[in-house]
């Protein structure tokens, strides 16, 4: 269904007793918010709008939601903390600073009632290490990982790298990429935690704190699946940064949280759910 049908929202939370929600859904192609704001505006602030709403009804007062690392200014050269800058470059970054807000107000118009985490991602990557559970998405796809996938089984040809001349070592932009299994992990946390504490708002990063450039990842996906991934350097996109890496302390103080897949991880258990699933679900 439709996260911006309340009718939906209200038969689901009718039939169901539900003491919290983890809230994943929304658009989150950089380059498409660019090209079509009025669309990421309307399907990520709608839906959380309607979400909230219903669960103030239904006196569910227990939220994790889905952030994201583009609220962050881009020009911060060093690792990021969950008080740096907030100066998001597009659309989709910021409409993930308007639900903040938005979670914010309804946190502050009563503190005494409502536990709110905003978990902030960085550059989730992977597949469940079974191979039965991956990234399958629907038409072109945004993300590098699942166009290197389609490169790799010689669904395209080569992979398109925006930008060669960014302020990095090796001229590609460098991101702090996350196994989408220590990202799951790190919701549970999230929920645990605010389960057994007082009604409060946290903002967390979940990353690794470890950045690496596209290259670096292509040489490492390279390696682990011995397959060759051609590429060529297209010119940068609008609202791309050179570096995004997360200062991860505080999740892993105030969860007990730790990322526990490295890089080679990421990109054996990707190539597993591709190998498995050649035509996706």
């Amino acid at each position: 269904g439709d996260m911006r049908d309340k009718n939906l929202l209200r038969q689901l939370f009718s039939e169901f007793e539900i003491d919290a929600v983890i809230h994943f859904a929304g658009l989150k192609s950089v380059g498409e918010s660019v090209n079509n704001p009025i669309k990421y505006w309307e399907f990520n602030l709608g839906s959380t709008l309607c979400l909230m709403k219903i669960m103030q009804k239904f006196c569910c007062n227990c939220l994790v939601f889905s952030s994201s690392a583009t609220i962050y200014d881009s020009s911060i050269n060093k690792r990021i903390e969950e008080n740096s800058k907030i100066k998001p470059i597009n659309s989709y970054g910021n409409t993930k600073l308007a639900i903040e807000t938005l979670i914010k107000d309804i946190f502050l118009s009563s503190k005494s009632l409502w536990k709110m985490a905003n978990l902030r991602y960085f550059n989730p990557i992977g597949a469940h290490e079974s191979g039965l559970i991956g990234e399958d998405p629907k038409g072109e796809p945004n993300n590098i990982f699942p166009l290197i996938l389609r490169v790799a089984s010689k669904k395209i040809n080569k992979l398109e790298i925006f930008g060669n001349d960014w302020p990095t070592h090796d001229g590609t932009g460098i991101r702090d990429y996350i196994h989408v299994e220590d990202l799951a992990e790190g919701h549970i946390k999230a929920l645990d935690f605010l389960f057994k504490n007082q009604s409060q708002i946290i903002n967390l990063n979940l990353g690794t704190g470890l950045g690496t450039s596209v290259l670096e990842l292509i040489r490492t996906f390279e390696k682990v699946t011995n397959i060759e991934i051609p590429f060529a350097y297209s010119p940068r996109r609008i609202g791309d940064s050179p570096s995004v890496v997360a200062d991860n302390s505080l999740a892993k103080e105030i969860l007990g949280w730790n990322p526990k897949k490295n890089i080679a991880d990421m990109c054996n258990d990707g190539w597993k759910w591709q190998s498995y699933n050649p035509n996706g679900y």
